[in-house]
């Protein structure tokens, strides 16, 4: 079954905007508008930046920002718990031996 592309609407910062995507990623289009409209609202409304670009490009490396800052976090996670991973195998490995040699 394939689908086809079409025209979804979204509004930032007050202009449309008109985006082709698959109609099964409309829901997740609309809601990433959503928070990049919140997110630019955000800084306009802070005063320290003025210009639709300037804000666009702050919100983009807000967002880069804490997408690099999350994937570390991920990282630093998953390398932790391949570490705990690795200490508990090594655990069992000795205990089975252990056990291994009980019954000899």
């Amino acid at each position: 079954m394939s689908s086809k592309r079409h025209a979804v609407a979204v509004n930032i910062l007050g202009k449309e905007y008109r985006i082709g995507c698959e109609p099964d990623e409309e829901d997740a289009l609309l809601k990433a508008a959503r928070h990049l409209d919140a997110r630019m609202k955000e800084i306009r409304g802070s005063g320290k930046v003025i210009g639709t670009e300037r804000i666009a490009v702050m919100a983009a490396l807000n967002l880069s920002h804490e997408l690099l800052t999350r994937e570390d976090n991920a990282d630093a996670a998953a390398g932790t718990a391949n570490k705990r991973i690795r200490s508990l195998r090594e655990r069992i490995e000795i205990a089975l031996n252990d056990s291994t040699q009980l019954e000899l």
